[in-house]
């Protein structure tokens, strides 16, 4: 169950992220099967698609779109659109970005992350190595985890009627 305070720290710590510049490059020293020159994926890119997706930042919370998204479907990497999350497995995490207790097989990896002067798991795209966002342990069953995804690092594709 999200407490009061883990929403709090975590905005806290997602605007501390933004405000100081707390960014590392992406996962960008391992092999992806999707590369571009830094260069070229500024150009593919918003500029806070690419702050967040290449620079490992993170958005706001209670800013992205993709929050509100109740449609049927799947979210997808915004820097290569390979679908990542299903709707099915989306769900109100009370943190102010789009949750998830489950990614869809082969399309995230981790790294550990200990960026903000804390331990997270830090998730990636599987293809471009885009960063997406943080998986926590606290989320509903049936994984009991919480993968906390950055709006703006995801598209989202509906399901065909």
């Amino acid at each position: 169950m999200t407490t009061r305070r883990q929403i709090l720290l975590n905005g806290a710590l997602g605007l501390l992220a933004i405000r100081f510049g707390v960014v590392r490059p992406a996962t960008a020293a391992q092999d992806f099967p999707l590369t571009h020159t830094d260069a070229e994926w500024q150009k593919l890119l918003t500029a806070d698609q690419y702050a967040v997706l290449r620079k490992e930042g993170t958005e706001y919370p209670f800013t992205s779109p993709l929050l509100n998204e109740h449609g049927k479907g799947k979210f997808a990497c915004a820097g290569c659109d390979q679908d990542a999350f299903s709707s099915d497995t989306k769900f109100d995490s009370g943190t102010g970005w789009p949750s998830f207790w489950a990614p869809l097989d082969g399309a995230i990896g981790t790294t550990k992350d200990t960026s903000v002067g804390m331990v997270r798991t830090e998730v990636h795209c599987s293809r471009c190595g885009g960063h997406l966002g943080h998986v926590f342990d606290d989320g509903p069953k049936p994984t009991g985890l919480r993968y906390c995804m950055n709006g703006v690092a995801m598209k989202f594709h509906k399901a065909s009627a």
